[in-house]
């Protein structure tokens, strides 16, 4: 008997997992914070809209709404701060990640992450203005979230701020 296999390479696999994750994000109201949200946010306090910080410039750069979908948490922009990137595309994401080309606002950056412990881990964290995907961990300290997202042995850490 023949049987025929499909081999999958860890990217195309990722792009999958990430159209999945986002298709589940919409279908499940993601585009606003709805009571499911807020009753997730009881829950965990992961979830919930956070102030993202430009690393060179010190400024306010973007809003990143969290949301819990089944197991796993997810993170989209839901609003560019800064004048320059109102209509950014991702332009240098890699041509295989399907977020290439498209609009930064409302794109989901943040994907299969888990709470282990007290963090969030396992999933990660697209920089769209630098078109990298770096794997991540999530955690809190005095009330702000850190995000760290690591390329090999190289990690950077941003502190992001609750909004309420």
């Amino acid at each position: 008997m023949l049987t025929t296999r499909t081999r999958f390479t860890r990217k195309a696999l990722g792009a999958a997992l990430s159209a999945m994750i986002a298709t589940a994000a919409f279908a499940v109201g993601a585009t606003a914070p709805t009571e499911a949200a807020a009753e997730d946010r009881a829950e965990s306090p992961f979830v919930g809209t956070f102030k993202t910080i430009d690393d060179e410039t010190g400024n306010a750069k973007s809003y990143v709404q969290i949301m819990k979908v089944g197991p796993f948490y997810v993170g989209k922009i839901t609003k560019l701060l800064r004048a320059e990137d109102q209509g950014k595309t991702c332009e240098k994401c890699a041509d295989d990640d399907n977020r290439k080309d498209q609009p930064v606002l409302g794109m989901l950056i943040l994907t299969g992450m888990k709470e282990v412990d007290g963090e969030l881990k396992g999933g990660q964290i697209l920089d769209p203005g630098k078109g990298k995907v770096y794997r991540c961990k999530m955690w809190f300290d005095n009330g702000n979230l850190m995000v760290r997202g690591y390329l090999g042995p190289f990690y950077r850490t941003q502190t992001w701020y609750r909004v309420n």
